[in-house]
């Protein structure tokens, strides 16, 4: 604990949302909901017009369609809003070499380490400086935080939202700590704050009143001495500036359960390469591939295997997946697939004849190994990548006549795109038959400064902070 609030704790606002209204003039002022599109969607980000309406993050996207009928639903683009968190890192990562991101959008960051701040005027000059930086290089808001220790830093920021700075003075911790949900605290989740709401304890102020004893006899020795400590404000967690990954996973659920056993394989596949794909993203290998499967009645299960060595080899972690697939019933339906590496490593060291012998096997099953399995519908192999044609609410596009845009939504062989750029007004809107030659998907503009989008028709060129 620090006796001047140093640590400083950064969440950007409704962060998926406000990007999309950024970068579409017509959805600014409007509620905009982010998130999965099918039946079985959730949402990611809410706007904050939207959560007018009580919509939230990780409510069932037909509840928050119900709610908030007239908002826009968009796909989302993450590549965009990886491109924007690198620019807000990369400001953070000015005032202090330690930062420690803990999503795209928010992060914690260490001032007496970067010489930026060692006084509470000095850190709440740096958290203004900061929010007005963030909106120069951004065009977004970010709320700060400022306090002694992480976990207050972060209920700073919180009581902060929307788009404002609050710094918790060292010493008033308790007072401001006592009325909150005891879910406030950092490590009490649902299964621990049921049981404290059973013993009557509701509050951290009724934490703290419980006594030490109790915590300990409710929740065990480790737990309930972190859980009374946070109570009494005591938190000495330092900012880490690398937080080690241990684990890479991706996971899709099906708007209709699968129960075509080939489909089933097909997916796993693809997910297994998406997952190698992520892995290489952070220059890891793995030797434990890991398969989820959750079942039509939500019943999840996981199989898991390990190599001799680490791997980052699509072809070994598709094969091992497949093997680990033909130990699961999936005759009922699937409601979700994943595929995981665990035990990571920066190297790899494959053990050449266990993927030999694994190609031998697919080979004697009739040929049909994952690297050569023709597509589960029996199309025949296209002689070259087809353009993408998936007109998904929110994505990115161009017209050779009407230039960029974006997509509102697509049915019945049409598609109806807004064209605006983010530093145009609101843009006109135009419908095209779903295979309009002049139409196609585009890589997405800036949100600040000129319209060129970047020469390879993929990710734009990240605004200069």
């Amino acid at each position: 604990m620090r006796g001047q609030p140093t640590i400083l704790h950064l969440d950007m606002d409704a962060f998926y949302a406000s990007v999309e209204q950024a970068a579409k003039p017509s959805l600014r002022g409007k509620p905009v909901i982010v998130g999965g599109l099918g039946p079985r969607g959730v949402v990611a980000t809410a706007s904050y017009e939207a959560r007018r309406f009580g919509v939230h993050s990780a409510m069932p996207m037909g509840q928050a369609r119900r709610r908030c009928p007239n908002a826009a639903y968009l796909y989302p683009r993450f590549d965009v809003y990886r491109s924007v968190s690198e620019t807000v890192m990369g400001l953070l990562r000015e005032l202090s070499p330690l930062v420690e991101p803990l999503s795209l959008d928010e992060a914690f960051v260490d001032l007496v380490a970067g010489g930026t701040a060692h006084t509470a005027a000095e850190a709440e000059a740096v958290g203004h400086a900061l929010r007005a930086r963030i909106r120069v290089a951004t065009t977004l808001s970010g709320s700060v935080g400022l306090a002694g220790s992480k976990m207050l830093a972060k209920i700073a920021s919180e009581r902060a939202k929307p788009d404002g700075l609050e710094l918790i003075v060292p010493g008033t911790e308790r007072d401001l700590l006592a009325p909150l949900p005891v879910r406030t605290l950092p490590g009490v989740g649902p299964a621990t704050d049921g049981v404290l709401r059973r013993a009557g304890i509701s509050t951290v102020g009724d934490v703290v009143r419980a006594g030490e004893t109790e915590l300990l006899r409710l929740l065990g020795t480790a737990h309930g001495g972190g859980v009374h400590a946070m109570a009494l404000g005591i938190d000495d967690r330092p900012v880490v500036a690398e937080r080690d990954a241990k684990s890479v996973s991706v996971e899709d659920t099906f708007d209709v359960d699968l129960t075509d056993r080939a489909r089933v394989r097909h997916e796993v596949d693809r997910l297994a390469e998406r997952c190698v794909r992520r892995l290489r993203e952070h220059g890891r290998s793995g030797r434990t591939v890991v398969l989820k499967v959750r079942s039509h009645d939500f019943s999840t299960l996981t199989r898991s295997d390990t190599l001799r060595g680490p791997t980052d080899d699509p072809a070994v972690v598709r094969e091992l997946a497949a093997r680990l697939l033909e130990g699961v019933d999936t005759t009922n339906g699937v409601r979700l697939l994943g595929v995981g590496v665990t035990g990571l490593a920066d190297f790899t060291q494959e053990d050449l004849f266990a993927q030999a012998g694994a190609r031998a096997e697919g080979e004697e099953d009739g040929g049909d190994s994952a690297p050569e399995r023709a597509d589960p519908a029996g199309a025949a192999p296209e002689a070259g990548p087809a353009p993408d044609r998936r007109w998904l609410p929110g994505l990115d596009v161009e017209h050779t006549g009407h230039g960029p845009g974006w997509v509102q939504g697509s049915g019945v062989g049409r598609v109806t795109v807004r064209f605006e750029t983010p530093g145009s007004a609101p843009g006109r809107v135009r419908t095209f038959a779903v295979d309009d030659p002049e139409l196609s998907r585009s890589g997405p503009l800036p949100l600040t400064g000129g319209p060129q989008r970047s020469s390879s028709g993929g990710e734009a060129s990240r605004p200069k902070s």
